[in-house]
């Protein structure tokens, strides 16, 4: 409930910050697109969507309430935020922090975010080889880690997980739902496929389908669950 709260507070903010104050960049019902290897103080609108082009510099914030942000390959960034919209980063994009309410986040190949990774009604797909150094957490939608290493914790709250041939550093964390979104019986299922490495705990808050591949690397389930009760699977997928 907290991070649910801790997101509504995000979503009012930045609508607060948009009407108000007109940033550089900033436009009310237009899209906005920053040119390949153009060099950039940030970006704000409203009703419309955010291009930034391949190997491009931004050095403010890119933010808009109802549209998408596309960053194409190898430009970087610092924090993009949306309400209603997808993220979409290239490949070699290197940014801050990634947030949006109603949207989905995918992080291509090669990718470095420095700090956190968010949403809350959206799926979360990261990328081989990408790098996401902070926490990365969704409420409701599928996270899928490809190739991937996140440094801090890995955390749901009704979404499936998927791993394959990523390194957790931290926790993977399925916190329990609140009241709101009790309704529905469907257990989330989480999937850590071969070549996973979980170096955390693996931390269940309410029963889920729990699955590990024989040739992934977790050491701890704690919670209302433990190690004895995830399934074990060989090969690809359980």
């Amino acid at each position: 409930m907290a991070k649910y709260v801790s997101k509504t507070a995000f979503t009012i903010g930045l609508l607060v910050l948009l009407m108000a104050v007109p940033a550089f960049g900033a436009s009310i019902n237009k899209s906005i697109d920053i040119a390949a290897d153009e060099e950039s103080g940030g970006a704000t609108s409203v009703n419309g969507s955010i291009s930034v082009g391949k190997n491009a510099v931004v050095t403010g914030g890119l933010r808009t309430v109802n549209g998408s942000i596309r960053v194409e390959d190898g430009a970087e960034i610092e924090n993009a935020k949306t309400v209603n919209g997808r993220l979409r980063m290239g490949d070699g994009v290197h940014a801050d922090n990634l947030s949006t309410v109603n949207g989905s986040v995918t992080i291509g190949e090669m990718a470095a975010i420095s700090g956190d990774v968010s949403a809350v009604n959206g799926s979360i797909t990261v990328e081989p080889e990408a790098f996401v150094n902070g926490e990365l957490s969704n409420v409701n939608g599928r996270i899928l880690l490809t190739g991937a290493e996140i440094g801090g914790d890995v955390t749901t709250v009704t979404g499936d997980v998927r791993i394959d041939q990523s390194v957790l550093k931290s926790d993977l964390v399925i916190e329990e739902p609140s009241s709101w979104n009790k309704a529905s019986n469907r257990k989330p299922r989480i999937v850590v496929g071969p070549g996973s490495r979980v170096e955390g705990a693996i931390v269940v808050e309410y029963e889920v389908e729990l699955f590990i591949s024989e040739d992934a690397e977790v050491t701890e389930v704690r919670g209302v669950m433990t190690l004895d009760d995830a399934q074990r699977f060989s090969g690809d997928v359980p």
